[in-house]
């Protein structure tokens, strides 16, 4: 049986990691328009800078699944 805090933690490690990662992702959006604007050769270095932020979110997915069935 897993414990409240358990799931406590959990939720808490994926909704930090989200809202992280959603903050970043904001601010690297925008200034990826910007510099696609001015030059579309730096379409693929922006693209990757883009996707960085959303590891964030699937280390907090992964670290609520270790504390929800490991722990």
């Amino acid at each position: 049986m897993i414990s409240d805090i358990a799931i406590l933690s959990a939720a808490i490690s994926v909704a930090v990691c989200g809202l992280a990662a959603a903050y970043a992702e904001s601010h690297i959006g925008a200034a990826a328009v910007g510099t696609i604007a001015e030059d579309e050769k730096n379409f693929t270095k922006v693209l990757i800078m883009t996707v960085i932020p959303e590891t964030i979110a699937v280390f907090g997915l992964v670290v609520s699944l270790i504390i929800l069935f490991v722990i």
